[in-house]
């Protein structure tokens, strides 16, 4: 028995900001005009209604999905509704669904560690149909007003962040599915990028509810991590790029998505780029890609994820 992939879904909402509104928005101090997409490639990215909540945004996703004898349902987002309860049990009664439910965070690794979850369980028969579903709503943790050039660069990160839901069914399969997967962490590095307010240490503070983070230490953490553990995966399985049909890569700037497909040897045409038109999509992002990319039964795909806290993971998948 596997864990197969039956079904990905994605919701964009149609209000759009583009690179040089943002830059617009932002008040105070922007070094240049044009710097947020000439550093990170990021054309136009989407924005939720004021009235729509990360429990919105996945439940329109999943709304796209035969989500009907789902025994199971994860929510697995950066974002969430609220503190208490888990959103996950928001997205159900907007579905009406009455099965179990649980959260998974793990920053824009979330989707991928939901997945994770549900191929475990369903190999465990305790379940054989989850939805695993994600809303992002980043943007209401960006910094608009901004007092000087260190902290524009410390919020710098906000500015590529997209709002998006999606949905993936997951189901028991006696043929085919998900044939590998590999997780890494380097926890000590969890401090580069960080959404502080809301939980126990700043639980009201407001100047605590912007996403922070600096892009250089990140980049040097995820290359101290190495990308041995996607270098591994075709190892262990004796496979190359060119046996899948979609490589999909999580994506937070152009220039980084190019320096690792080059490290990786990933040919151009395996990748499918959401970034440029939709933004730094968080945890749907490779979700996303798949739908962007088009995929038929038995189709190989490779999924390779990095997240802030911080984390790497690759899982392969036969759909």
């Amino acid at each position: 028995m596997r864990a197969r992939i039956t079904g990905v879904a994605t919701y964009l909402p149609e209000q759009m900001l583009t690179s040089a509104e943002v830059e617009r928005r932002i008040e105070g101090y922007v070094p240049y005009r044009g710097v947020v997409e000439r550093l990170t490639g990021i054309r136009s990215r989407h924005l939720a209604r004021d009235d729509q909540q990360a429990s919105d945004l996945a439940a329109e996703a999943a709304r796209g999905l035969d989500h009907v004898g789902t025994d199971l349902l994860i929510f697995a987002s950066a974002s969430q509704d609220m503190v208490e309860p888990a959103t996950g049990h928001i997205v159900a009664a907007k579905l009406g669904l009455s099965c179990p439910v649980f959260d998974v965070k793990n920053a824009c690794n979330s989707m991928l560690n939901g997945i994770q979850v549900a191929e475990a369980l369903i190999l465990s028969g305790a379940h054989r149909k989850v939805l695993v579903c994600s809303g992002e709503v980043p943007s209401r943790a960006i910094r608009w007003r901004v007092g000087d050039r260190a902290q524009f660069v410390d919020s710098f990160a906000g500015y590529t962040l997209s709002d998006t839901g999606c949905a993936v069914l997951v189901a028991a399969d006696a043929e085919r599915g998900i044939f590998y997967r590999d997780f890494s962490a380097d926890s000590a590095a969890w401090a580069i990028g960080t959404l502080p307010g809301g939980g126990s240490a700043h639980p009201r503070d407001h100047e605590y509810s912007y996403f922070r983070g600096d892009g250089r230490r990140l980049k040097e953490a995820f290359e101290r991590i190495g990308p041995d553990i996607f270098r591994n995966a075709l190892k262990q399985t004796g496979l190359s790029w060119d046996d899948f049909e979609i490589v999909a890569v999580h994506q937070v700037a152009l220039p980084y998505l190019l320096l690792l497909a080059e490290t990786l040897g990933i040919p151009e045409e395996k990748l499918v780029v959401s970034l440029t038109e939709h933004g730094n999509c968080a945890s749907t992002t490779l979700p996303l890609q798949l739908e962007l990319g088009g995929w038929r039964p038995g189709d190989r795909v490779a999924l390779l994820g990095l997240g802030g806290g911080i984390s790497a993971g690759v899982m392969l998948a036969e759909m």
